[in-house]
Formats: C-alpha cells, sequence, structure tokens
C-alpha cells in the first residue's frame, strides 16, 4: 500500500492522495449501505484529466484496482471501495466546460451535479431532459455511468440519448474521444453508448458533451387518486395505451404517500391506495387539452378524485413529493433496498399485484414508486438492518421482486445499474452467451481487469 500511495503522489499533488483510513472511510459505499464494501489503499481525488492518466497507469504498472466514484449517491453499490484498491474520485471535476446555445450542446466534466447544470442550460433558454429524482444530489458522471432517466425520460428519453460525445481515460491510462458535436454521425462503432451504461468498468468518463433542448413550457397537471396501486397502475396504462405522451407520469402507492407526508407534513392524501401525478409541457392550448383528455382517462379508469392545476407552484409541490419518496421511504425502518424493475405497461399492474404479494410471503414493507410511463417502478424494502432475521427476509423479498419483474418480461434494473446488488441476476436476464460477450469486451478494454471488478458481473 505504501508503494501504492507513493506512486500515486509523484505526479498528482499531495493533498488529492488521501491515506488517512478516518479520511477514507466516507469513500467506502454509495448509498447501498449495506452491500459489501472494503479498505480502499488510497482515494485519489482528481481534478483534471491528468490526474486520471496518471492514477491509471499507476494501477496498470502496479496491478491495483481502481473503483471509480462520483457523488456515492448510487443505489446498487457499484462506487463500493474493495480491500486495497485506489478509489479514484471524480466530485472535484465539477466543471461546466461550455454551454453552446446555437448548436444546443454543453460540455461538461463528470463532477457537475445533475441540478446545477440543468439550472445552467435554463438560463440560456435550454432543457437537459434526464432528471433523476436525486438529482439535487447526484452528479452527470454518475448518470452516464448507469445511463440514468429520470422522471421527464416517459417523453425525452433517458441519459444516452443526449450523448454526442465523451472523453474516456482507459485503463492503460490512454485518452478516447468518442463521438462527435454533430447531430448525427455514423463513422465507425458507436463506442459512446458503450461507456454509457458501462458503471465504471470499461473505463474512466472525464468529459462528456451533451444535447439540449429548448426550454419546456409551463406544464399542466393532473393528480388522481385510487383506492388500490393496481387501480393506479392499470390507469396509466390506460393513458399511455392511449397514445398520449405526457412530459411525466408518476405512480406512488399507499406506503409511499404517508412516508412523504409523515415527514414533510404536506397535506397529501393518507387514505389514498395510489397517486398518480401527470404533466404535460406542450404549453398553452395545447397542454391543457392533453392535460383534459388525461384526466378523463384517469376517471374512467376508477380515479375516486382527479384534479386539475395549471398553476406551476402547486406543480412543483407536487413534484417535490414525488422527488422525496425514497428520501421519506428510508426513514419507515431505517434501511432500505430499492428494487429498478422495468415492465411492459401493459403488465404494470400485475407488476404491482406482484409486489403485493411478495410483501405477504415475506412479512416486509414495501413501498412502491415509479415512472409509470414507461413501466420502470422502484419497489423499495424497507426494514431494520440490525434485525437479523426481518434483514434475511429483506433481502429475499428483494430478490423476489426482481424475479416477479423478470417473469413479466421486464428487466432487473431500468436506470439505477446492476453494480455489486443485482449482478446475481443479470445472467438470468441476458443468458451465458450474453455474459460472455460482456466478459470479451471488457477484456479488449481493461486486459488486467483493473476497473471496477466485481461489479456488474465480475
Amino acid at each position: 500500500m505504501a508503494d501504492v500511495v507513493t506512486a500515486l503522489r509523484a505526479g498528482i499533488p499531495d493533498g488529492s492522495v488521501i491515506d488517512d483510513p478516518d479520511r477514507m472511510e466516507s469513500y467506502r459505499y454509495d448509498k447501498a449501505l449495506f452491500c459489501p464494501a472494503g479498505m480502499p489503499a488510497a482515494v485519489v481525488i482528481a481534478r483534471e484529466r491528468g490526474h486520471v492518466e496518471h492514477t491509471l497507469r499507476t494501477a496498470s504498472e502496479l496491478r491495483v484496482p481502481v473503483v471509480p466514484q462520483g457523488a456515492r449517491s448510487g443505489l446498487s453499490g457499484a462506487a463500493n471501495a474493495q480491500d486495497g484498491c485506489i478509489v479514484l474520485s471524480l466530485e472535484r471535476m465539477d466543471r461546466i466546460i461550455e454551454i453552446d446555445p446555437d448548436n444546443r450542446l454543453a460540455v461538461v466534466e463528470p463532477g457537475v451535479f445533475n441540478a446545477d447544470f440543468s439550472r445552467a442550460v435554463a438560463e440560456h433558454g435550454l432543457f437537459y431532459p434526464p432528471d433523476p429524482s436525486s438529482w439535487e444530489f447526484c452528479s452527470i458522471g454518475g448518470n452516464l455511468s448507469t445511463n440514468s432517466g429520470g422522471l421527464c425520460c416517459v417523453k425525452y428519453g433517458v441519459t444516452t440519448d443526449y450523448v454526442r460525445g465523451l472523453e474516456v481515460v482507459l485503463a492503460s491510462g490512454e485518452v478516447v474521444r468518442t463521438g462527435r458535436r454533430t447531430v448525427k454521425g455514423v463513422a465507425g462503432y458507436d463506442l459512446t453508448r458503450l461507456f454509457v451504461g458501462s458503471e465504471g468498468t470499461l473505463g474512466v468518463i472525464t468529459q462528456a458533451t451533451l444535447a439540449l433542448r429548448p426550454e419546456s413550457q409551463r406544464p399542466h397537471t393532473v393528480v388522481a387518486l385510487y383506492d388500490t396501486p393496481v387501480a393506479g397502475a392499470r390507469a396509466t396504462a390506460a393513458v399511455m395505451t392511449a397514445g398520449l405522451v405526457p412530459s411525466l407520469l408518476e405512480i406512488m402507492d399507499g406506503t409511499t404517500i404517508r412516508a412523504v407526508d409523515e415527514w414533510k407534513r404536506m397535506d397529501l392524501p393518507q387514505d389514498a391506495g395510489a397517486m398518480v401525478l401527470a404533466q404535460s409541457d406542450s404549453g398553452g392550448q395545447a397542454g391543457a387539452a392533453e392535460m383534459s383528455r388525461i384526466a378523463e382517462l384517469l376517471t374512467a379508469a376508477g380515479a375516486t378524485e382527479v384534479i386539475e392545476t395549471s398553476d406551476s407552484a402547486e406543480g412543483e409541490l407536487l413534484l417535490t413529493a414525488r422527488r422525496l419518496a425514497l428520501l421519506a421511504l428510508e426513514r419507515v425502518s431505517g434501511t432500505t433496498m430499492i428494487d429498478d424493475v422495468c415492465v411492459p405497461l401493459t403488465r404494470l399492474a400485475d407488476l404491482f399485484d406482484g409486489v403485493s404479494k411478495v410483501a405477504d410471503e415475506y412479512g416486509v414493507t414495501i413501498g412502491v414508486v415509479g415512472h409509470a410511463g414507461d413501466g420502470n417502478m422502484h419497489p423499495t424494502v424497507c426494514f431494520d438492518a440490525d434485525d437479523e432475521d426481518e434483514a434475511s427476509r429483506a433481502y429475499a423479498a428483494f430478490g423476489a421482486v426482481m424475479d416477479v419483474g423478470l417473469e413479466l418480461g421486464g428487466t432487473i434494473t431500468g436506470e439505477h445499474g446492476v453494480g455489486v446488488l443485482k449482478k446475481d441476476w443479470l445472467a438470468r436476464e441476458i443468458g451465458d452467451v450474453g455474459i460472455r460477450l460482456h466478459r470479451d469486451i471488457k477484456q479488449a478494454l481493461d486486459p488486467q481487469g483493473i476497473l471496477n471488478p466485481g461489479k456488474v458481473f465480475g
């Protein structure tokens, strides 16, 4: 370990290389605190690309694992340290290098927070759609690493849809630039999409060129309440299969509604079984007409109450309640395991029904919240980590929810990534040939296997 630290400090300012165990403690985990994590040999606080290059050259020479980290807001353990590794933190590489309004693009470093970037481009009349509910404390680098979605993805797509190009440092310390600034371009393999979503296993992203859109219009909002989550899920499917494309279509079950309200006292309907939140940012009469049609469909699907509003403050308040959902569920029992299953829209009600049966079978609380417009739900198992029996049942319930998602023709992760939490289920989803291809690609780009080993499929 002393050799690693000495070699790192030879090319990086001393204050940027940490080897004090107390200071390194906070770099051991992302938000999946229940996943295994080791003690690193050193933490490098990279402030420029050269620090990343030197770190990876050093790691390659000494054959030391490297775990890239951003804001450590991930939910699958992908950023958790290993014993003796180098944690490469990119949180201080947080510059917005360029905003080009004419070409509707921006160039950023990975440490920029999603919300800060969104506000910065808004000053130029532009809009960056990928907006995870954790946008205030998640970084663009982490969003790229897991190909995050967000509340607006039902209309606008996910992170990879807005990535024009990347600057990536490979395991060898070499730098590759993928993609381009142009809207179109098909020269060569699409290496940009290969790196997006690779969870730090193929290279370390140090810069991204991102596409932007014109700013959206003031949204119209509809809220509908249902007696059961299954009824709410059927209602959202009715909206989407009718051919409508709202800018946002979210659902919270009763457990989640009560958790948010008990925490923030937002006067939410605690007796509701589910709340559906829809918005249209089309603006003007078009947005109002779209929301009126959605309100009709939600009413016809059995809503106990439907409220429409064009007041932006009211819409933002409801959106805030949705963004607080996962944090509120953490307060229910102290620890959460957050599933990230995505199913076809027509099977969403079946997913809610299946999750309810899992909760009953294992005797645990599971709150469900998610992006109803694209079938991506976050069933959240709430449990006391200090209660061995309850924790065991929670782990079993977490896996059972993923099993339900796969049985319904879905996926184990729609936006949070695999990390260490879900890798046992990855082979079941993509098959033996798929795993072999993953390993072949990993071998080609990281022949020594030093980049985030043990994650995703390792």
